[in-house]
Protein backbone atom coordinates (compact mmCIF):
# COMPACT_ATOMS: atom_id res chain seq x y z
CA UNK A 1 0.00 0.00 0.00
CA UNK A 2 1.73 3.41 -1.10
CA UNK A 3 2.04 5.98 1.75
CA UNK A 4 0.95 8.85 -0.14
CA UNK A 5 -1.64 9.53 -3.31
CA UNK A 6 -2.77 12.61 -5.57
CA UNK A 7 -5.58 15.03 -4.81
CA UNK A 8 -7.59 17.43 -5.78
CA UNK A 9 -7.82 20.21 -3.45
CA UNK A 10 -9.79 22.94 -3.47
CA UNK A 11 -7.88 25.28 -1.37
CA UNK A 12 -10.32 28.03 -0.84
CA UNK A 13 -14.38 29.07 -1.98
CA UNK A 14 -14.26 30.42 -5.47
CA UNK A 15 -14.02 29.38 -9.23
CA UNK A 16 -12.92 26.10 -9.22
CA UNK A 17 -10.19 26.49 -12.08
CA UNK A 18 -8.90 29.03 -9.80
CA UNK A 19 -8.68 27.65 -6.01
CA UNK A 20 -8.08 24.17 -7.47
CA UNK A 21 -4.33 22.37 -6.52
CA UNK A 22 -3.07 19.07 -7.16
CA UNK A 23 -1.24 17.84 -3.97
CA UNK A 24 0.14 14.64 -2.65
CA UNK A 25 -1.63 13.51 0.48
CA UNK A 26 -1.17 10.69 3.01
CA UNK A 27 -3.24 7.53 1.96
CA UNK A 28 -5.93 7.15 4.65
CA UNK A 29 -6.77 4.06 7.03
CA UNK A 30 -9.76 3.18 7.22
CA UNK A 31 -11.65 2.64 10.64
CA UNK A 32 -14.48 -0.18 12.23
CA UNK A 33 -17.68 -0.01 9.75
CA UNK A 34 -15.29 1.36 6.73
CA UNK A 35 -13.31 0.46 3.67
CA UNK A 36 -10.50 2.27 1.67
CA UNK A 37 -11.15 2.20 -1.60
CA UNK A 38 -8.51 2.24 -4.52
CA UNK A 39 -10.90 4.83 -6.76
CA UNK A 40 -10.48 3.88 -10.34
CA UNK A 41 -13.58 6.45 -11.87
CA UNK A 42 -15.27 9.59 -10.34
CA UNK A 43 -17.70 12.33 -12.20
CA UNK A 44 -17.46 15.60 -12.49
CA UNK A 45 -21.30 17.09 -11.97
CA UNK A 46 -22.25 20.69 -11.98
CA UNK A 47 -23.32 20.53 -8.34
CA UNK A 48 -19.33 19.31 -7.47
CA UNK A 49 -18.63 22.79 -9.02
CA UNK A 50 -21.22 24.76 -7.14
CA UNK A 51 -19.99 23.44 -4.02
CA UNK A 52 -16.84 24.41 -4.75
CA UNK A 53 -17.99 28.18 -5.51
CA UNK A 54 -19.84 28.40 -2.01
CA UNK A 55 -23.60 28.80 -3.58
CA UNK A 56 -24.78 24.86 -2.62
CA UNK A 57 -26.75 23.48 -0.04
CA UNK A 58 -23.55 22.31 1.70
CA UNK A 59 -20.13 23.62 2.70
CA UNK A 60 -17.31 20.49 3.17
CA UNK A 61 -14.91 23.45 4.75
CA UNK A 62 -12.00 24.38 2.85
CA UNK A 63 -9.32 23.27 1.93
CA UNK A 64 -10.98 20.42 0.51
CA UNK A 65 -11.03 17.71 -1.98
CA UNK A 66 -13.44 18.19 -4.62
CA UNK A 67 -16.30 15.43 -5.66
CA UNK A 68 -18.44 15.03 -3.11
CA UNK A 69 -21.09 12.46 -5.20
CA UNK A 70 -19.76 9.18 -5.96
CA UNK A 71 -17.09 7.37 -7.69
CA UNK A 72 -16.07 3.49 -8.42
CA UNK A 73 -13.67 1.82 -7.23
CA UNK A 74 -11.74 -1.69 -5.66
CA UNK A 75 -11.39 -2.17 -1.44
CA UNK A 76 -7.86 -2.17 -1.38
CA UNK A 77 -8.32 -2.46 2.91
CA UNK A 78 -11.16 -2.66 5.55
CA UNK A 79 -11.05 -1.37 9.27
CA UNK A 80 -11.03 -3.46 11.93
CA UNK A 81 -13.59 -6.05 13.28
CA UNK A 82 -15.56 -4.74 9.65
CA UNK A 83 -17.35 -7.53 7.71
CA UNK A 84 -19.35 -7.25 4.44
CA UNK A 85 -17.46 -6.46 1.51
CA UNK A 86 -14.20 -8.31 0.44
CA UNK A 87 -10.89 -6.47 -0.36
CA UNK A 88 -10.57 -6.92 -3.83
CA UNK A 89 -14.47 -6.08 -4.51
CA UNK A 90 -15.10 -3.52 -7.14
CA UNK A 91 -17.61 -1.23 -5.80
CA UNK A 92 -19.42 1.77 -6.03
CA UNK A 93 -19.43 4.09 -3.56
CA UNK A 94 -22.02 6.47 -2.92
CA UNK A 95 -20.28 9.19 -1.12
CA UNK A 96 -23.65 11.84 -1.81
CA UNK A 97 -23.56 13.82 2.07
CA UNK A 98 -26.29 13.61 3.78
CA UNK A 99 -28.06 16.21 5.48
CA UNK A 100 -27.97 16.13 8.26
CA UNK A 101 -25.33 13.72 8.43
CA UNK A 102 -21.47 13.76 8.89
CA UNK A 103 -19.27 14.77 6.21
CA UNK A 104 -17.97 12.34 3.33
CA UNK A 105 -14.61 11.94 1.37
CA UNK A 106 -14.04 13.70 -1.76
CA UNK A 107 -13.53 11.17 -4.86
CA UNK A 108 -11.36 13.39 -6.23
CA UNK A 109 -8.26 11.53 -5.08
CA UNK A 110 -6.94 7.89 -5.49
CA UNK A 111 -7.97 6.51 -1.97
CA UNK A 112 -10.82 7.21 0.08
CA UNK A 113 -12.41 5.89 2.91
CA UNK A 114 -16.86 5.11 2.53
CA UNK A 115 -19.20 3.74 5.24
CA UNK A 116 -19.49 0.02 3.70
CA UNK A 117 -22.73 0.76 4.42
CA UNK A 118 -22.56 2.80 1.27
CA UNK A 119 -20.64 0.70 -1.28
CA UNK A 120 -22.56 -1.18 -3.91
CA UNK A 121 -20.55 -4.17 -5.44
CA UNK A 122 -21.10 -3.67 -9.23
CA UNK A 123 -20.72 -6.81 -11.66
CA UNK A 124 -18.27 -7.27 -14.87
CA UNK A 125 -20.70 -6.23 -17.66
CA UNK A 126 -20.75 -2.85 -16.31
CA UNK A 127 -18.13 -0.57 -17.48
CA UNK A 128 -16.13 1.65 -14.51
CA UNK A 129 -17.68 4.91 -16.75
CA UNK A 130 -21.12 3.28 -16.28
CA UNK A 131 -20.49 2.31 -12.74
CA UNK A 132 -19.49 5.48 -11.53
CA UNK A 133 -22.36 7.40 -12.36
CA UNK A 134 -25.05 5.21 -10.65
CA UNK A 135 -25.69 6.77 -7.70
CA UNK A 136 -26.70 10.39 -8.88
CA UNK A 137 -28.30 10.85 -11.50
CA UNK A 138 -30.21 7.82 -12.62
CA UNK A 139 -30.92 7.37 -8.45
CA UNK A 140 -32.27 10.95 -8.55
CA UNK A 141 -34.79 10.04 -11.54
CA UNK A 142 -35.95 6.73 -9.86
CA UNK A 143 -36.89 8.48 -6.68
CA UNK A 144 -38.60 11.60 -8.69
CA UNK A 145 -41.30 9.16 -10.74
CA UNK A 146 -41.69 6.39 -8.02
CA UNK A 147 -41.21 7.44 -4.38
CA UNK A 148 -41.88 11.45 -4.56
CA UNK A 149 -44.97 11.26 -6.77
CA UNK A 150 -46.29 7.89 -7.47
CA UNK A 151 -46.31 8.19 -11.06
CA UNK A 152 -49.14 5.27 -12.06
CA UNK A 153 -49.12 3.61 -15.77
CA UNK A 154 -51.13 5.72 -17.87
CA UNK A 155 -50.82 8.85 -16.07
CA UNK A 156 -49.46 11.89 -17.61
CA UNK A 157 -45.92 12.89 -16.36
CA UNK A 158 -44.51 16.95 -17.30
CA UNK A 159 -40.78 17.96 -16.71
CA UNK A 160 -38.80 20.28 -17.68
CA UNK A 161 -35.51 20.71 -18.80
CA UNK A 162 -36.14 16.79 -20.91
CA UNK A 163 -32.75 17.13 -22.66
CA UNK A 164 -30.54 17.14 -19.35
CA UNK A 165 -29.25 13.68 -18.10
CA UNK A 166 -31.87 13.79 -15.44
CA UNK A 167 -34.79 14.34 -17.81
CA UNK A 168 -33.65 11.52 -20.39
CA UNK A 169 -33.27 8.57 -18.00
CA UNK A 170 -36.92 10.06 -16.32
CA UNK A 171 -37.94 9.46 -20.37
CA UNK A 172 -36.32 5.96 -20.02
CA UNK A 173 -37.55 5.14 -16.67
CA UNK A 174 -41.31 6.15 -17.80
CA UNK A 175 -41.40 4.37 -20.98
CA UNK A 176 -40.35 1.01 -18.97
CA UNK A 177 -43.17 1.54 -16.46
CA UNK A 178 -45.82 2.49 -19.05
CA UNK A 179 -45.64 6.29 -17.75
CA UNK A 180 -46.69 9.13 -20.13
CA UNK A 181 -44.22 12.16 -20.47
CA UNK A 182 -44.76 15.70 -21.75
CA UNK A 183 -41.26 17.17 -22.21
CA UNK A 184 -40.16 20.54 -21.86
CA UNK A 185 -37.46 21.50 -24.19
CA UNK A 186 -36.11 25.29 -24.96
CA UNK A 187 -34.64 24.61 -28.11
CA UNK A 188 -36.84 23.67 -31.21
CA UNK A 189 -33.96 21.38 -32.62
CA UNK A 190 -34.23 19.06 -29.55
CA UNK A 191 -37.89 18.08 -30.05
CA UNK A 192 -37.05 15.07 -32.59
CA UNK A 193 -33.99 13.91 -30.45
CA UNK A 194 -36.82 13.79 -27.27
CA UNK A 195 -39.43 11.87 -29.51
CA UNK A 196 -36.64 9.56 -30.53
CA UNK A 197 -36.02 8.89 -26.96
CA UNK A 198 -39.22 7.70 -25.91
CA UNK A 199 -40.78 10.89 -25.20
CA UNK A 200 -44.68 10.65 -25.84
CA UNK A 201 -45.04 14.59 -26.74
CA UNK A 202 -43.02 17.41 -26.47
CA UNK A 203 -43.28 21.35 -25.95
CA UNK A 204 -40.62 23.49 -27.21
CA UNK A 205 -40.80 27.07 -25.12
CA UNK A 206 -39.06 28.53 -28.05
CA UNK A 207 -42.09 28.81 -29.99
CA UNK A 208 -44.69 27.51 -28.19
CA UNK A 209 -46.91 28.11 -25.53
CA UNK A 210 -46.28 25.45 -22.35
CA UNK A 211 -50.09 26.63 -20.72
CA UNK A 212 -52.00 25.78 -23.92
CA UNK A 213 -49.89 22.95 -25.09
CA UNK A 214 -50.44 21.33 -22.02
CA UNK A 215 -54.23 21.90 -21.92
CA UNK A 216 -54.38 20.52 -25.60
CA UNK A 217 -52.39 17.55 -24.79
CA UNK A 218 -54.03 16.57 -21.53
CA UNK A 219 -57.76 17.38 -22.04
CA UNK A 220 -59.95 18.32 -19.67
CA UNK A 221 -58.40 15.68 -16.98
CA UNK A 222 -55.29 17.93 -16.99
CA UNK A 223 -51.89 16.71 -15.75
CA UNK A 224 -51.47 16.05 -11.97
CA UNK A 225 -48.26 15.54 -11.62
CA UNK A 226 -44.72 17.42 -13.18
CA UNK A 227 -41.14 17.82 -12.02
CA UNK A 228 -39.01 21.14 -13.25
CA UNK A 229 -35.02 21.61 -12.70
CA UNK A 230 -35.68 24.99 -13.93
CA UNK A 231 -37.17 27.16 -11.60
CA UNK A 232 -37.77 30.43 -12.51
CA UNK A 233 -40.70 31.45 -14.60
CA UNK A 234 -40.72 28.27 -16.60
CA UNK A 235 -40.85 26.10 -13.39
CA UNK A 236 -44.23 29.07 -12.21
CA UNK A 237 -45.86 28.06 -15.55
CA UNK A 238 -45.54 24.34 -15.33
CA UNK A 239 -47.37 24.47 -11.93
CA UNK A 240 -49.74 26.86 -13.45
CA UNK A 241 -49.86 24.25 -15.92
CA UNK A 242 -50.82 21.35 -13.58
CA UNK A 243 -54.63 20.22 -13.13
CA UNK A 244 -56.73 21.59 -9.38
CA UNK A 245 -54.74 19.33 -6.64
CA UNK A 246 -51.43 18.71 -8.97
CA UNK A 247 -47.98 18.70 -7.34
CA UNK A 248 -44.89 19.63 -8.22
CA UNK A 249 -41.18 18.54 -7.11
CA UNK A 250 -38.55 21.03 -8.17
CA UNK A 251 -35.17 19.16 -7.59
CA UNK A 252 -32.89 22.39 -9.91
CA UNK A 253 -32.53 25.48 -10.86
CA UNK A 254 -31.19 25.87 -14.05
CA UNK A 255 -32.14 29.07 -14.77
CA UNK A 256 -30.30 31.01 -12.06
CA UNK A 257 -27.05 28.47 -12.99
CA UNK A 258 -24.76 31.55 -12.60
CA UNK A 259 -26.74 33.39 -10.17
CA UNK A 260 -25.00 34.34 -6.24
CA UNK A 261 -27.71 36.45 -5.16
CA UNK A 262 -30.04 34.14 -3.11
CA UNK A 263 -32.68 36.88 -3.77
CA UNK A 264 -33.05 35.86 -7.06
CA UNK A 265 -33.27 32.39 -6.91
CA UNK A 266 -36.96 32.45 -6.78
CA UNK A 267 -40.12 30.14 -8.54
CA UNK A 268 -42.70 33.38 -9.14
CA UNK A 269 -45.92 31.33 -8.39
CA UNK A 270 -49.67 32.88 -9.02
CA UNK A 271 -51.18 32.55 -5.82
CA UNK A 272 -54.57 31.89 -7.15
CA UNK A 273 -53.38 29.00 -8.72
CA UNK A 274 -52.09 27.71 -5.49
CA UNK A 275 -54.62 28.42 -3.05
CA UNK A 276 -57.58 28.19 -5.10
CA UNK A 277 -56.36 25.04 -6.80
CA UNK A 278 -55.12 23.40 -3.94
CA UNK A 279 -51.33 22.90 -6.18
CA UNK A 280 -48.67 21.37 -3.53
CA UNK A 281 -45.10 22.99 -4.79
CA UNK A 282 -42.26 21.17 -3.33
CA UNK A 283 -38.55 20.53 -3.05
CA UNK A 284 -36.44 17.11 -3.52
CA UNK A 285 -32.99 16.97 -2.74
CA UNK A 286 -30.60 14.00 -2.89
CA UNK A 287 -28.51 14.87 -0.06
CA UNK A 288 -31.79 15.35 2.21
CA UNK A 289 -33.09 12.00 0.94
CA UNK A 290 -30.11 10.41 2.27
CA UNK A 291 -30.27 12.10 5.39
CA UNK A 292 -33.70 11.00 6.38
CA UNK A 293 -33.81 7.24 4.93
CA UNK A 294 -32.06 4.06 6.73
CA UNK A 295 -28.66 3.33 4.60
CA UNK A 296 -30.50 -0.33 4.42
CA UNK A 297 -33.12 1.94 2.12
CA UNK A 298 -31.00 3.70 0.63
CA UNK A 299 -28.60 0.41 -0.46
CA UNK A 300 -31.99 -1.63 -1.59
CA UNK A 301 -32.46 2.03 -4.11
CA UNK A 302 -29.26 1.74 -5.54
CA UNK A 303 -29.74 -2.04 -5.83
CA UNK A 304 -32.41 -1.22 -8.18
CA UNK A 305 -30.87 1.21 -10.12
CA UNK A 306 -27.59 -0.97 -10.83
CA UNK A 307 -30.32 -3.91 -12.40
CA UNK A 308 -32.03 -1.03 -14.25
CA UNK A 309 -28.56 0.16 -15.87
CA UNK A 310 -27.02 -3.73 -15.99
CA UNK A 311 -30.64 -4.57 -17.89
CA UNK A 312 -30.67 -1.42 -20.08
CA UNK A 313 -33.31 0.01 -19.16
CA UNK A 314 -31.86 3.23 -18.14
CA UNK A 315 -28.58 3.91 -20.46
CA UNK A 316 -25.86 5.77 -18.97
CA UNK A 317 -23.41 6.87 -21.78
CA UNK A 318 -19.81 6.45 -21.85
CA UNK A 319 -17.64 9.67 -19.90
CA UNK A 320 -14.94 11.23 -21.18
CA UNK A 321 -12.13 10.29 -19.29
CA UNK A 322 -9.53 12.69 -17.95
CA UNK A 323 -6.47 12.49 -15.63
CA UNK A 324 -6.33 14.73 -12.71
CA UNK A 325 -4.08 16.68 -14.15
CA UNK A 326 -6.05 17.98 -17.03
CA UNK A 327 -8.66 19.36 -14.59
CA UNK A 328 -9.52 22.85 -15.78
CA UNK A 329 -9.99 21.41 -19.15
CA UNK A 330 -12.48 18.42 -17.38
CA UNK A 331 -13.96 21.26 -15.25
CA UNK A 332 -14.59 23.59 -18.45
CA UNK A 333 -16.32 20.57 -20.62
CA UNK A 334 -18.58 19.95 -17.26
CA UNK A 335 -20.51 23.41 -17.40
CA UNK A 336 -20.16 23.21 -21.58
CA UNK A 337 -23.74 24.02 -23.11
CA UNK A 338 -25.27 21.21 -24.59
CA UNK A 339 -21.75 19.04 -24.32
CA UNK A 340 -23.07 15.69 -24.12
CA UNK A 341 -20.39 13.86 -22.25
CA UNK A 342 -19.72 13.46 -18.64
CA UNK A 343 -15.72 14.27 -17.83
CA UNK A 344 -14.26 11.79 -15.64
CA UNK A 345 -11.53 11.63 -13.90
CA UNK A 346 -9.81 8.26 -13.71
CA UNK A 347 -6.83 7.23 -12.07
CA UNK A 348 -6.01 3.85 -14.00
CA UNK A 349 -6.58 1.12 -16.37
CA UNK A 350 -9.31 -0.97 -16.10
CA UNK A 351 -7.97 -4.51 -15.21
CA UNK A 352 -10.87 -6.50 -17.35
CA UNK A 353 -10.53 -4.21 -20.41
CA UNK A 354 -13.87 -2.47 -20.10
CA UNK A 355 -14.30 0.39 -21.99
CA UNK A 356 -14.57 3.83 -19.69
Amino acid sequence: MPQSMRALVAVRAGEPTDVLRLESRPVPTPKAGQALIRVKATPIHASDLHVLRGRYGFSPGFPAVGGHMECVGRIAALGPDTGGPKVGERVVAATVPAVPGPPVAGTWQEYLVADTRRLLPVPGRLSDSRACQLAVNPLTALLLVTRELDVQPGEWLLQTAAGSTVGRLVIQLSRHLGVRTINVVRRRDAVEEIKALGGDEVICTEDEDLLQRVADIAGPAGVRKAVDCVAGPVGAQVSQALAPGGELVVYGALSTHRQTDPAALTIPLQARSVIYETKAVRGFWLNRWFGTVSPEDALRALSQVRGLVADEVLSIPRGRPFPLERFAEAVSLAEAPAHGTKPLFVFEESPNGDER
